[in-house]
């Protein structure tokens, strides 16, 4: 049984599953088997749970293609963590994990296309940090009471793969949550848009400190400032990682598709936006994902693992606390899909 042969009745495929199985997507959900093949089953739950919860689900197929793209070969012989890979000989154990929404608040999938940005990104980064946070924090607990006993985990980089799917509009966070949580660096967006003649060089970059929660606790923020998440090596993260990455490459000409992008060149002093038909719109597996490096890392990750055109790796001096950014090439920072009718040509 494949990917898209539902399995259940209706009220329990997750809305972002009924949505993909209409029928203008069907060269999208071809481009989304494509990404699948070959990845195992191990535990017999994937499609029921790629049926009814989804993004998880989708996350670890986007890390299991982005991984066989850059060469990676896979040991399936451990049910546990999420991948064993090697790649340019080298050994890393990669846990996947997402952000969700709190209980209570809006969920990503009741996203309302037509309403404004938010008045704050202040507001909407710090749900983000404390969502990532919350994800990075039990994650590492895992480790800590399971993996790292693991004969094919100890001694080897243990890197976690984080994709935000907290909110509505996660897909506009880009780094900055996950720069505050792991340095202490903010880029104070609002700042910068409430007055934007005093900072000549675009928003500034701040230190928080902490965030804090509703109920009134305060989560630290820089915990790679330390050595006290150490285990970790890296964490490997894209908010690019989405089903617009799929429509994205799939070609699909069922429909009209437009995508909406803005890509960094390192060459240029600000983003490059751009709108372009789906027919002539080129994007890869790889473009928009970001790595982190843990600089108390006890095994540090090796970073021409993933010196790759379209990945951004982040690093960060120990001593002077400078960070610095190995762009290879022009990065994508950020895509939106529109989808409209196909329009039919009148004689």
């Amino acid at each position: 049984m494949g990917l898209f042969t539902p399995k259940f009745e209706q009220e329990k495929l997750h809305p972002n599953y009924l949505e993909v199985l209409r029928h203008v997507q069907q060269a999208d959900r071809d481009e989304f088997e494509n990404w699948f093949a070959g990845f195992p089953d191990r535990d017999g739950k994937l499609i029921d749970e790629f049926q009814t919860t989804f993004n998880s689900t989708f996350w670890e197929i986007y890390l299991y293609r982005l991984f066989k793209s850059i060469g990676a070969s896979f040991d399936w012989s451990q049910p546990a963590p999420d991948f064993a890979v090697t790649i340019d000989g080298k050994d890393i154990a990669v846990e996947a994990t997402i952000a969700s929404n709190t209980q209570g608040k809006t969920p990503e999938w009741e996203k309302d296309i037509f309403a404004p940005l938010p008045d704050s990104f202040r507001s909407m980064n710090v749900e983000s940090i404390i969502r990532l946070a919350n994800a990075v924090t039990s994650k590492r607990a895992k480790y800590q009471s399971s993996y790292k006993q693991k004969m094919h985990v100890e001694n080897k980089p243990f890197v976690l793969a984080v994709a935000p799917f907290e909110q509505p509009n996660f897909n506009l966070q880009y780094e900055t949550p996950m720069m505050a949580l792991l340095y202490d660096y903010y880029v104070d967006e609002d700042a910068y848009n409430n007055n934007p003649g005093a900072f000549p060089n675009g928003p500034p970059g701040i230190s928080l400190g902490y965030v804090e929660k509703a109920n009134g606790s305060k989560i630290q923020l820089g915990i790679f400032e330390t050595a006290e998440f150490q285990e970790i090596s890296a964490i490997i993260f894209s908010t690019t990682a989405t089903w617009g990455k799929v429509e994205a490459m799939s070609k699909n000409t069922a429909i009209d598709r437009y995508v909406s992008t803005a890509w960094y060149d390192p060459n240029k002093s600000s983003p490059t936006q751009m709108s372009t038909p789906n027919t002539l719109y080129t994007e890869r597996i790889q473009d928009g994902l970001m790595v982190f490096h843990n600089p108390y890392a006890v095994e540090p990750l090796e970073p021409t693992m993933f010196e790759t055109p379209g990945i951004t790796q982040v690093f960060v001096d120990k001593k002077t606390r400078k960070i610095k950014h190995q762009r290879n090439g022009t990065v994508l920072m950020h895509r939106q899909v529109s989808n409209l009718p196909k329009q039919e040509i009148k004689a």
